[in-house]
Order: C-alpha cells, then structure tokens, then sequence
C-alpha cells in the first residue's frame, strides 16, 4: 500500500524546509567554530592523560562498585536535583542504565589510548542529538556522577578518585561534543512513514518504510528506531534492503521480548504509522572490492547482507563472487529465501547455501561455523559475519583459525549504538 495523501506531502514539504533552515545555520556559521569531522578526536583527547586516571579508577572500583549499583543511585540523584530531565528518558530505564554500565567499563579498560577513545566518543554524541541531549544536561549528570561516588565510597571517598572520574567524564564529554558539533548539517533523526508491513514468522515482520528526505546509507549499516508507543526508546535495526531513489528503507524486526520496541514493531504497527530514524552507523560493507566475498548471516542478520547483495547486483565489480550462508533452525525460519532464491537465479556470480539442521542457541553458531568452514578455502576472501553475538564470535574462531586474517573479518560491534 502507498501512502499518497495531501497530509504526507504537506509533511514532505515541512520537512524539507526544515532541512534548509539547518543549511542555512551551517553556511552562516564560521567555519573555524565547527569542527572538522575528521578532527574531534584529536581535539577532544589533547593532552589528557588517561593512563593514569585508569590506574587510580581501577585501583578504587571495588568501593565504588558494582557499576549498576553506581548508576542506579546516580539516575536517582539526577531526576530527584532535576525532574525536568525525567522526560527526555524512556519510562523503563533498565535498557538505559545498562547501557551506561557498558560505556563506563569501555571508557575504563581503554583509557590509556584517549585518541583511539575519543573517535568512538564522538560517534557517540553525533548520535546523541537525536535524544534532545545539551551540554547543560552533561553537567547535571557529572554533579549526579559526583554525589553517586561520594555515597557508594563513603569513608573510602577522597578528592583524588573523585577528580580521575570526574576528568574521565569531561574527556568523555568534550569528545562526544565536539561528534555532535561536526554533525551539525546532518538531521538529529529522520521521520518515516510505513508503507509496508509483512508478518513473515509469528515473531517476525518486514517493515518498509519511506522517508520525507533521503536517508543516506550505505549497504550493511544499521540505524535506530523509535515508536511513537515508546518516546525516547531506541533500539538498533540493519537496513535490509540497498538505497533506493524513492527513500524507501527495509527493516528485518524479529520480537525478542514483551513490551519492548521489537514488539511494538512487530505487533503494533500498520502502514500510515509514523516512526524517527537515527543517523545510519557501521562499516560493515567492505571497500576493498578486489577480493571476492563471504557474507554469513544468522536471524535477522541476514538484512545487512540482504542489502549488500542488492547493491551488488547493480554495482559489482568485474569478476567478483559471493557466497551467502544464511543459518536457521528449519528451513521455515529462512523467511526472505524466495526473494534471495530469485535474485541468486539471475546472478552466476552469486552462490546461496542455506543451512537449517534444528540447532538452537550456541549449538547453531557452532553448526553454521562448521558449515562455512568445511565449504572451502576462505583465506583469499573478505567476510562480513552478522546475527545474534555468539553466532558471530564462533563463525569468526572458526574463520581465523582456518587462516583468514582478523582484518578480513568485518563485523559491528554493539557498543556504542544508542
């Protein structure tokens, strides 16, 4: 079904004008104030000397622990001081909290190296704008930080690990803002409007949906999204499908869990529904296209390499093979095969090899891995390996041991996507 109403072009055109409004702030801001997108990092990281608050940090993380203790009070502290600041949270904050705990175990153990930090960092913030973040809302997370560390130390407190937490949370945030400064032509979110919606599993939909203005992706990135249902609830979703001229974007949404965004988009979503995108992030698809290709995909990971087939087909350079695993406990679950089956009949250079053997959990990471493995020699090839995490870590043992170089590997890490 299309959506072709007089209230969807209206909405086309506001958006539109909004997009030039942001133009127009960026040409009429001095070009020594923003930026580069290729320097935050260096900026932010300047002389910090992170090493040595990661000695003190670690040496002290036992009074101050566990992290999730740590970041429940200060959320308690933050909204008790500012309860303005409630509303720009999802209602459930679990997801939230542990997010945050993972930030701050990645900040820790890789404090010593501040650049390489700093360039996660700012990728972080970019993707912040979208949740309404200010840098006044920075600093009543640091008084909040603050007063959390004081509590949980107690008689252990001193003023030496309250300033290494508080100097690794400026580093932090003068990384993430200068990510969000050099991002400032781009849109904070996109609105979409679903044009499709295919119930292909009991607990799995294909969604289709159109932007108002471009979305500029590239095969294998992934995007967040939000349902109206859940305000400031985003969850990570790959584009399924190569970019299209009529901004139409795919997303494979299998539901994980009661309540969640997953469901929403599973079982509460109709075409007409109104979603916000966030700005497209990851590196999957490969650059190098000299060597030849091997996708691996589990669940809903086959929607990344769904999307680098197609560009493929239309952009394939002279010569080039793929073969595409696609992993499955039956052969019901490989749910886009007749789609995938009609393109590999029209393209030679494409070889797909399903595997569906009734494994569930580690034990079909394991079956897929052995698959990929005894299928041939793989050491000449790029691979890109996507699906549930431990899929993908014992495809990639499997592929390693087997002499394919780790640079060769290419896969999204989780941390990170807000």
């Amino acid at each position: 079904m299309e959506i072709t109403s007089a209230a969807t072009t209206e909405y086309d055109r506001l958006i539109a004008r909004h997009h030039a409004m942001r133009l127009r702030r960026r040409l009429l801001v001095p070009a020594s104030s923003v930026p580069s997108a290729d320097r935050p990092a260096g900026t932010a990281a300047g002389g910090y000397d992170g090493a040595a608050d990661q000695r003190l940090i670690l040496d002290t993380l036992g009074s101050v622990g566990p992290l999730a203790e740590l970041i429940d009070h200060l959320y308690a502290v933050m909204f008790r001081r500012r309860p303005y600041l409630r509303s720009l949270f999802p209602a459930s904050m679990e997801f939230q909290e542990a997010h945050l705990a993972r930030m701050f175990s990645h900040l820790i153990e890789h404090l010593q190296h501040p650049d390489e930090l700093a360039a996660t960092l700012a990728q972080l913030g970019r993707d912040h704008r979208k949740l309404g973040v200010r840098p006044v809302h920075f600093e009543a997370f640091e008084e909040a930080v603050r007063e959390a560390l004081r509590h949980r130390a107690g008689a252990r407190w001193s003023e030496d690990l309250e300033a290494a937490w508080v100097r690794m949370l400026r580093f932090a945030v003068g990384a993430m803002s200068a990510g969000a400064e050099s991002a400032l032509a781009e849109p904070p979110y996109w609105h979409a409007v679903v044009v499709g919606h295919q119930r292909r599993r009991p607990d799995l939909a294909v969604l289709r949906v159109r932007t108002g203005e471009p979305y500029p992706y590239r095969p294998g990135q992934y995007g967040t999204v939000e349902h109206p249902g859940l305000p400031h609830t985003w969850r990570q979703y790959s584009m399924g499908c190569a970019p299209r001229p009529d901004n139409e974007v795919e997303f494979h949404v299998r539901r994980t869990g009661p309540g969640g965004v997953s469901e929403a988009l599973v079982e509460h979503t109709e075409v007409g529904d109104r979603l916000r995108l966030g700005p497209p992030r990851g590196s999957l698809m490969p650059e190098d296209g000299a060597r030849d290709l091997l996708l691996v995909a589990g669940g809903t990971g086959l929607a990344p390499m769904k999307a680098i087939v197609e560009e493929l087909a239309g952009h394939r350079p002279r010569g080039r093979t793929v073969h595409l695993f696609v992993g499955a406990r039956a052969a019901a679950d490989l749910y886009d095969w007749p789609a995938l089956s009609e393109l590999g009949s029209r393209k030679p250079w494409l070889e797909l090899i399903p595997v569906a053997d009734g494994a569930a959990g580690a034990g079909a990471g394991r079956r897929l891995a052995d698959a990929v493995g005894r299928h041939r020699d793989w050491s000449d090839h790029l691979a890109c390996v996507s699906g549930p995490p431990g899929m993908v870590d014992e495809v990639r043992a499997r592929l390693v041991a087997a002499g394919l170089p780790p640079a060769r590997v290419r896969h999204d890490p989780l941390l990170g996507r807000v």
